[in-house]
């Protein structure tokens, strides 16, 4: 069985990201990677005549939600990633930047109210398109064995985000 040409099927958002993050100094660099004033909640606002979509989404803890990055412009083939000093290919970061500017958040659901999920500690800028929500299933989605290539070289001898100019 042949695949259909992939320009048949455009990408359309079923919602958008309302967050108290405006730009992208001062927003996590990960939904769970710090805690405190950056760990502040956030909401899908899911199109009108979607909301059945949304039903038994309210017994799951935790989703992911994918999204575009409609604020990223352009990519580089290396990038120098928060707290490391060297270049990496941009396949092995998780920079916004990208060929596809499109990213995953996996986040913890707190409520489900009509057309809205009210969500926890995340990365996401206001205005930014949800293009689906998936829920997060434990038994399917953690790998407690994975692991993190250079990431892992790291250790807690990594520099600071120097991205951060508050922080650095």
């Amino acid at each position: 069985m042949r695949g259909r040409d992939p320009r048949e099927f455009p990408l359309r958002p079923i919602g958008v990201f309302r967050s108290p993050y405006k730009v992208h100094v001062g927003t996590p660099r990960q939904p769970r990677a710090e805690t405190g004033d950056r760990d502040l909640p956030g909401r899908v606002e899911i199109e009108h005549g979607l909301q059945n979509l949304l039903q038994d989404l309210d017994g799951f803890s935790h989703i992911w939600i994918v999204s575009w990055f409609n604020y990223a412009y352009g990519w580089n083939d290396l990038v120098r990633p928060p707290r490391d000093q060297q270049k990496r290919g941009l396949f092995a970061t998780r920079a916004p930047h990208r060929p596809n500017p499109i990213g995953i958040s996996v986040v913890e659901l707190l409520k489900v109210e009509k057309r809205v999920l009210h969500v926890g500690a995340h990365d996401l800028l206001d205005g930014t398109p949800v293009l689906d929500v998936k829920p997060y299933l434990v038994y399917a989605d953690s790998v407690p064995d994975a692991r993190c290539g250079w990431v892992d070289a790291l250790g807690d001898a990594a520099g600071p985000d120097h991205r951060d100019w508050q922080r650095s």
